[in-house]
């Protein structure tokens, strides 16, 4: 019980002996930063004086002019560069998915359009071709085989009945038998 409460005791005092330390150190950063800060401005952003002729006034706004567009031409090179490079995570992202054999099916959406619209569509104006595609289909004729007959007669059994009642459908059934 006594070697529990010590080390107990000792988790304790370490943990916040390392929060202490944790806090020193975040000032001494978050105070560095500040000064980083400081020489950064005083380096690219001298204080600003205010010359008292015209001539002068004018020449200062043309050399703030030119470094708004310096400024400027830099913010569009980093934009690109981030576009270029956000472009090349979402590619190399799909390999990695494509790698892996999971892929993410994108929710279709049903469309009912005919294939003239379709290729209006797909070519714009120079689709001109009407596209019937029931029109260009060949006209096939069915014809009557002697098997199709024989079973066209045998389905209509009230014909056969008929022709075999009364003598004469007895006499049939006798000639054909011998």
């Amino acid at each position: 019980q006594k070697k529990r409460r010590a080390a107990t005791a000792r988790r304790q005092h370490l943990k916040s002996a390392m929060l202490q330390l944790a806090v020193s150190e975040i000032e001494k950063e978050t105070a560095a930063k500040e000064v980083e800060k400081q020489n950064y401005l005083a380096e690219h952003c001298p204080p600003l004086s205010l010359p008292g002729s015209m001539q002068e006034l004018q020449e200062l706004c043309k050399k703030l002019h030119a470094k708004i567009d310096s400024v400027d031409e830099e913010r569009y090179d980093t934009e690109v560069k981030l576009q270029k490079t956000n472009k090349e995570l979402e590619d190399l992202s799909q390999k990695l998915f494509d790698l892996r054999g999971k892929f993410k099916r994108p929710p279709l959406r049903r469309v009912r359009m005919s294939a003239d619209a379709m290729l209006r569509a797909l070519l714009g104006s120079k689709h001109k071709v009407c596209m019937d595609l029931r029109a260009n289909l060949k006209q096939v004729k069915k014809e009557d085989t002697e098997k199709e007959k024989d079973l066209r007669d045998v389905g209509d059994w009230r014909k056969n009945i008929e022709e075999k009642s009364g003598m004469e459908g007895r006499k049939k059934m006798f000639e054909a038998g011998e």
